[in-house]
């Protein structure tokens, strides 16, 4: 299912049909929740940085209802989650809920659950998604909203505000996945509208609204095929430089450090640190002028910063690889691309490219790429 294309309303079939099979009655809730793809702005989130993100036609459906009985029944049709796709759990009404060691994907699910603002006991589940799975999209995120989306149909509560939303899907990721991300992700997949991009100040959580529908330019994403796993040391350890350099410099986040103080303390931190602070500091002005360059239409600047972008990201921040490296530079040297870089938090995934629309340029990216 990952990666084919389907409109939501086709995925909500599909879903209905598969929990028709497998519980015998109709579902009675309902959520959803797209993947993403960040413009620019990468490991900016977690430094209270700026990011400029967009959702994608990729989403994550999850449809079901309660059982009346005790237990949760999570079942998954994707293909490269494990081979444990049906998972059950004690509902949160009767035990709470500890995280589960074995089975990586149902922590996403788990967590909103557990975290939920209501008491919530015994249902069965189906989720169907085109998000790929550690490619850089979010998949994780889709899961935790799509989830809280459908438990907010299943028990009647909506809350107050959209960003208790966001907290409450961060939250779980935090604490049931064990991975330290940012608010990009959740917040996107809540806050997104069609044929905008969103400028997200990480700092004071509020966005402004970029409206995008330029029929001559497309976003172009190409797929590594590299899996990349945030749970493993890499990104928590990308996450406490930052933290390391903020206490040398004195500062409570990077987003407060220009590029001349950063450059003056370079000998007083470790390289790496300062390597690492680099990237951040001039990732949040890259963002915010890339913000500036879309409204204007100045493609050609914005896709310029997008490669001092994956510059960055690969030298300083050292979170790409050669599959993304070797998927950029064919980009950048093809005629009627704009710029292009690695998306996501690295280690695999994507690359994000802005490339005119005409069918000779894709028709050559399409045979390029290995």
């Amino acid at each position: 299912m990952e990666s084919e294309t389907f409109n939501v309303d086709q995925l909500l079939t599909i879903a209905i049909e598969y929990y028709k099979r497998k519980f015998f009655c109709e579902p009675t809730a309902g959520g959803c929740a797209p993947g993403r793809v960040n413009l620019i702005g990468e490991h900016t989130d977690y430094n209270d940085g700026f990011v400029l993100p967009m959702a994608l036609p990729l989403v994550t459906v999850i449809v079901g209802g309660y059982n009346l009985t005790d237990t949760c029944s999570v079942h998954s049709t994707s293909p490269n989650i494990g081979e444990v796709r049906e998972v059950l759990f004690t509902a949160p009404s009767v035990q709470p809920l500890e995280i589960n060691e074995n089975i990586c994907w149902i922590n996403y699910v788990m967590g909103v659950v557990a975290g939920f603002h209501v008491e919530v006991e015994g249902f069965n589940c189906v989720i169907v998604s085109t998000v790929p799975v550690g490619a850089g999209l979010s998949s994780s995120a889709a899961l935790e909203v799509a989830t809280y989306s459908f438990l907010e149909a299943l028990t009647g509560y909506t809350p107050a505000k959209l960003k208790e939303k966001v907290l409450t899907c961060q939250k779980a990721e935090h604490e049931f996945a064990k991975v330290p991300c940012g608010i990009m992700d959740q917040y996107i997949a809540v806050y997104a509208q069609e044929h905008e991009v969103c400028l997200l100040d990480c700092r004071d959580r509020t966005h402004t609204s970029v409206t995008w529908n330029d029929p001559d330019v497309v976003v172009l994403i190409t797929n590594s095929q590299v899996k990349h796993n945030l749970g493993s040391s890499e990104y928590p350890e990308r996450r406490a430089s930052c933290q390391h350099a903020c206490q040398l410099l004195g500062v409570e986040s990077l987003r407060d450090v220009t590029l001349d103080q950063l450059n003056k303390d370079e000998l007083d931190m470790p390289q790496v640190v300062f390597k690492r602070a680099r990237h951040v500091v001039t990732e949040i002005k890259r963002t915010y002028l890339a913000a500036s360059a879309l409204k204007m239409g100045d493609y050609s600047a914005f896709g310029l910063l997008m490669c001092q972008s994956h510059n960055s990201l690969r030298d300083d921040y050292e979170v790409s690889c050669p599959e993304l490296d070797q998927l950029v530079d064919i980009a950048v040297n093809s005629e009627g691309v704009y710029g292009s870089r690695m998306t996501g938090a690295g280690f695999g995934g994507c690359t994000v490219t802005l490339v005119s629309s005409t069918k000779q340029t894709m028709i050559y990216l399409a045979t390029s790429c290995p």
